[in-house]
């Protein structure tokens, strides 16, 4: 009898571990899952981004972000928010021009210190 009681735990623990085994991979599915959706709602919002500055900036201002993009990616990232949100709220009545660019990015630029050297 009791090889009989020791068949029945063993078979018992093996569908407890089969079962375990399949919830733990269900949770990766939907884990999976939820990266998949979150990747794709980024890109949604990455070619909202994109096509509100194609339609409210020029090519000059364009190239001018890109060039900050290449020097200061983080810096050209919270420009592009600025103007998403500035295009969203209605307050860009106008295309913005390479000259605008300009402006925009030296009032947006952190105040950097400047260190006066002075021989002696």
């Amino acid at each position: 009898m009791s090889g009989n009681s020791d068949d029945d735990r063993l078979d018992e623990l093996r569908e407890e571990r089969l079962q375990e085994l399949q919830e733990q991979a269900d949770g990766q599915q939907q884990q999976q899952g939820n990266e998949e959706a979150q990747q794709a709602a980024e890109e949604r919002a990455q070619a909202q981004k994109d096509a509100l500055l194609r339609q409210y900036l020029t090519d000059g201002a364009r190239q001018r972000l890109n060039a900050v993009q290449m020097s200061k990616p983080d810096f050209a990232e919270q420009v592009e928010q600025q103007l998403v949100a500035l295009a969203q709220s209605g307050r860009i009545q106008s295309k913005i021009d390479e000259q605008r660019m300009k402006q925009l990015l030296k009032e947006l630029q952190p105040d950097k210190k400047r260190f006066n050297i002075r021989r002696r």
